[in-house]
């Protein structure tokens, strides 16, 4: 997703939240990742990441998983192991492959993608997902993917029910199409679902989730699937630049943000406290979140997310702008309840004065 201003300077007193990827490593991943056992990686020698893989596919279920700088890549290695140049890639309108990736299924694979508005239930039905898929003949080019979300993170960090996933997952199946899964936030998913990581991935083909969000590590995200995928994954991983050396230095702290998957629940309540409140104030419109993120629209206060953005930074808040009046707070484990507290008392000066739009001087 977007990021709000890079140059930003923070201090001790500064509240982040703009997003859970602001997190500082604990001591411990600083320790871990100095006392890292390390190899070249691309030569599969570095026994830390090959820990890690290991453990990142136990923590969803899958065959095998590998080690990847970014989600970003994650997803855009899955495109391509999925698809071949000229297919279709079909996902949901607001999905992050969609609007935050810079076009990279067409740029990296060739693929042009379509899309499928589910609203608020973030993913496609599917009646939705068979009228979707297309069959390749001499005008079309055929479906070689669906894409879905979970946590949903533009939809306000909805936690999608298993049954959707399967749902749309075995439509696709039934035309003999591949389902990857963003998993950005899917341990999020599934400690707000009450049912474990694996529940939540197995009725798709592959999963990516980061390691760098919610679980704390400082970089790093998981492509995971079955044992044939992510062989040709490690090979695409190589020809986007995402081969790494001696990366058990940073696949150590990775290890240990597998063990923050529990903890997740914290920042979930803390998200509902700062919806809850932000809700109270005056033309504000928060909706109870099912994860950590909060959505606040603004558009009855008449003030625009990108002011709200800025006098909330002026203010000591970090947020971003999502749409015209649509502003994304985001609780991590760096945040705690006192920090939530004065982050909204912050943000109700910052409403309180504000002129709203249709009151201002032309």
């Amino acid at each position: 997703m977007p990021d709000a201003d890079d140059t930003i300077d923070t201090d001790d007193d500064f509240i982040d939240l703009r997003s859970d990827t602001v997190t500082t490593p604990l001591d411990a991943m600083r320790d871990a990742a100095r006392d890292a056992d390390v190899g070249d990686d691309v030569y599969r020698d570095d026994p830390t990441v090959t820990e890690l893989e290991a453990a990142a596919a136990e923590a969803v279920g899958t065959e095998a998983a590998l080690y990847v700088p970014s989600g970003t890549m994650a997803n855009q290695i899955a495109v391509h192991v999925h698809t071949e140049p000229g297919q279709e890639l079909l996902l949901e309108r607001e999905s992050h492959i969609y609007r935050w990736e810079l076009a990279g299924a067409a740029t990296l694979s060739g693929v042009q993608t379509r899309t499928i508005d589910a609203a608020d239930r973030c993913v496609p039905t599917p009646e939705a997902v068979t009228e979707g898929l297309v069959t390749e003949d001499l005008h079309r080019p055929g479906t070689g993917l669906l894409a879905l979300e979970n946590t949903h993170n533009y939809r306000g960090g909805v936690a999608v029910p298993v049954d959707r996933i399967e749902a749309a997952a075995a439509a696709a199946a039934d035309g003999d199409v591949p389902v990857h899964l963003d998993g950005a936030r899917v341990f999020n998913a599934a400690v707000a679902l009450g049912v474990d990581a694996s529940d939540v991935v197995e009725p798709v083909d592959s999963v990516t989730f980061c390691l760098s969000k919610g679980l704390g590590a400082p970089v790093g995200s998981i492509l995971a699937g079955d044992e044939t995928f992510i062989e040709a994954a490690r090979r695409v991983r190589k020809l986007f630049g995402g081969g790494m050396r001696q990366a058990g230095m940073i696949a150590a702290p990775g290890l240990l943000a597998l063990e923050n998957v529990d903890r997740l629940a914290e920042d979930h309540a803390n998200a509902a406290r700062l919806a809850n409140a932000l809700d109270d104030l005056s033309g504000v419109d928060a909706p109870e979140p099912d994860t950590n993120i909060v959505v606040a629209h603004t558009a009855d206060a008449g003030i625009p997310a990108s002011e709200l953005v800025s006098e909330c930074k002026e203010a000591g808040v970090g947020c971003v702008e999502f749409d015209d009046y649509t502003t994304r707070f985001t609780t991590h484990l760096d945040v705690d309840g006192d920090d939530v507290d004065a982050a909204v008392d912050r943000i109700a000066n910052v409403v309180d004065g504000a002129a709203p739009v249709d009151a201002r001087p032309d």
